[in-house]
């Protein structure tokens, strides 16, 4: 019902009418109103993703349903932490995208149009068949409308946003798996159809946490097209390290302008804000990639932020 609704000029309206978006993310918007919806559909996921991963810290990708930028100050720091969030998302971007071409959601792709014929692995050779999983098609479109800002803006902190979204949209593809049918007297396997298909989410996931864990902080090289180590006893990062600016804030020091929030699973009830300093907006220029799923999505995940069971 939702997809019959957005036709030409409704997708013109929702996507005027959305914070932050560059001249080339309009036009993609409003181009392919089909895979917009499709994303807002897996922006839960990969917020309920982000989630997850840190649901034992003080910072756990809490999101603020009154806020346009979904995590809000947060993304103002060029933090691990915003690092972490714009990979999460890139690589969210790419499944729902992959995962709807393959479903047959989409005018615009369908399965992998490339895995056709017949190929071999470890095992021997097998004939393609089946649905691939299009992560091409993902990958293509992810990084046109995701990185479209960042390329408006060249500096420290665009090059940096660039870096984190190619490692995230890159993680979804290193988790592509081969499965196959067996064919042959009782199950002999001497003929496989076999075809491409993304790893479950949380693999993805716990990939990026470990990225996380392991960001390298940085500063601008003098010529200003790539990274050096801040500090020289580290190694160089490489395609897929997480990369970071600044230090991270003290998630635990309460920010009382935030405002109420809601605890998790319970929407009736209003406390006193949990929300930790650097959580509000306040620059318009940091709308990020995921400024677009909030206004997408059906709902918002909301939860606290400081959580004193452990430490960053």
């Amino acid at each position: 019902m939702v997809r019959e609704y957005i036709g030409a000029l409704g997708a013109r309206v929702i996507c005027d009418n959305i914070p932050g978006l560059v001249n080339k993310q309009r036009q993609l918007c409003q181009r392919y109103p089909d895979i917009m919806q499709s994303v807002g559909e897996g922006a839960k996921e990969w917020i309920r993703e982000c989630q997850h991963q840190f649901r034992h810290h003080r910072w756990n990708c809490s999101t603020l349903d009154r806020d346009h930028t979904v995590f809000g100050r947060v993304m103002l720091r060029s933090s691990r932490e915003a690092a972490f969030v714009y990979a999460i998302s890139s690589a969210g971007v790419v499944y729902a995208i992959t995962r709807a071409c393959s479903q047959g959601d989409l005018k615009v792709c369908s399965c992998d149009p490339l895995k056709r014929g017949r190929s071999k692995d470890e095992r021997g050779e097998f004939d393609w068949g089946g649905c691939s999983d299009n992560i091409n098609y993902g990958i293509r479109f992810a990084k046109a409308f995701v990185d479209a800002k960042e390329k408006k803006v060249k500096d420290a902190r665009a090059l940096m946003n660039l870096h984190n979204n190619r490692c995230g949209r890159m993680a979804v593809k290193r988790f592509l798996k081969l499965e196959c049918k067996c064919h042959g007297v009782s199950g002999s396997c001497t003929l496989r159809t076999c075809w491409l298909a993304m790893s479950d989410f949380r693999k993805t996931g716990d990939y990026l946490r470990k990225k996380y864990n392991g960001a390298i902080q940085v500063t601008m090289n003098q010529d200003g097209t790539g990274f050096t180590v801040a500090n020289k006893n580290f190694r160089k990062p490489t395609k897929t390290d997480l990369v970071y600016f600044e230090n991270s804030p003290d998630y635990c020091v309460m920010d009382k302008s935030a405002g109420p929030s809601k605890p998790p699973g319970n929407s009736e009830t209003i406390f006193p804000s949990q929300l930790c300093r650097g959580m509000l907006a306040e620059d318009p220029r940091e709308v990020s990639a995921a400024d677009l799923w909030a206004h997408l999505m059906n709902d918002t995940l909301i939860n606290g932020c400081c959580q004193n069971t452990s430490s960053l």
